[in-house]
């Protein structure tokens, strides 16, 4: 049988997957990052130390579950398709993955952690068959928020070309900074979804858009104000997140005008959010990860490297 190995190591996730080409399932294993409390992130210097420590704990507990033989593995090297885009984080992961593929002798391909995301989105809501095809990605975390415009391409499988991006905040940023704001632990959207979920009041925010790109600091700026003018916890939870939301639909609508009536993909931890995912479900055709799928995880880096193993055979 066929299996695929894929290792990611970014913020703030270690992570490492085995696909089984064969059956289409999934094996994963992933660790977060340690955070102290009151913090909103790691440098990353720290999160090299953490994932350099944690690797070897998850690819243990990986391997324990598995019997049988890679034929390829795949590593997230960089962030994204972009020049110059790099972070000190997944040095851990690639040189790992080099060390295997070596030992092992079988082939080593490289993809961005955007990728990932994205193909970790169509395999979990079961829309394989859009690769290949065009499309609208939306990858919305902690480390990014930006729509790209999806291609197919025979070296890295996914071209991804900027097509809106947010000018300041990442809304995972907004969505931390609110909540350790309110006394969460980091990462704090499962903690800040649940306090939204209970609140009852009205709210109704229009954050900034710029074309298509969005401005997501004066998300912050509300909520911070909101609650130092007495606003319940629950209130300014709700009201970050109809932020992150709204931002979201605007972008989403006028990259639909832009670009046509293309499929629709929404990748990264804060799409996981039930409360924005059913929002804009009302309103768009639009495939979302599978919320284990959503978070930072090295199954979409599996997934790529099946089918770029199967192009480099001539398999498809």
């Amino acid at each position: 049988m066929p299996y695929f190995l894929g290792i990611d190591t970014s913020n703030y996730t270690t992570s490492a997957s085995i696909y089984d080409n064969e059956s289409g399932k999934m094996l994963m294993k992933k660790k977060l990052l340690p955070v102290k409390n009151g913090e909103c992130g790691l440098r990353q210097s720290d999160a090299v130390f953490h994932h350099t420590k944690q690797l070897p704990q998850v690819m243990g507990e990986l391997l324990d579950e598995f019997s049988g033989e890679i034929a390829a593995i795949g590593v997230s090297d960089r962030p994204r398709d972009a020049e110059g885009s790099y972070m000190p984080c997944f040095l851990v992961g690639t040189g790992t993955a080099e060390i295997l593929s070596k030992t092992l002798g079988v082939p080593l391909y490289r993809f961005s952690h955007q990728s990932g995301h994205i193909a970790a989105a169509l395999y979990s809501s079961g829309q394989t068959q859009l690769i290949g095809q065009k499309l609208i990605a939306f990858h919305v975390s902690g480390g990014t928020t930006e729509a790209v415009l999806v291609s197919y391409d025979k070296e890295r499988v996914f071209s991804a070309e900027l097509a809106a991006k947010t000018l300041d905040l990442n809304a995972g940023q907004l969505i931390d900074r609110v909540g350790v704001m309110l006394g969460l632990s980091f990462p704090c959207g499962r903690e800040l979804e649940i306090l939204a979920a209970k609140n009852q009041e009205k709210i109704n925010v229009r954050p900034t858009l710029k074309g298509a790109d969005c401005c997501l600091s004066g998300g912050e700026n509300l909520c911070r104000k909101a609650y130092k003018d007495g606003c319940t916890k629950e209130y300014a939870a709700a009201m970050c997140l109809q932020y992150v939301e709204k931002a979201i639909d605007g972008m989403c609508g006028r990259l639909l005008e832009m670009y046509g009536d293309l499929p629709v993909v929404f990748a990264g931890g804060v799409m996981s959010n039930k409360i924005i995912k059913d929002d804009l479900s009302k309103k768009y055709k639009a495939y979302f990860a599978e919320p284990s799928y959503s978070v930072d995880n090295a199954s979409g880096t599996a997934f790529l490297c099946s089918i770029r193993h199967k192009m480099e055979n001539k398999i498809i």
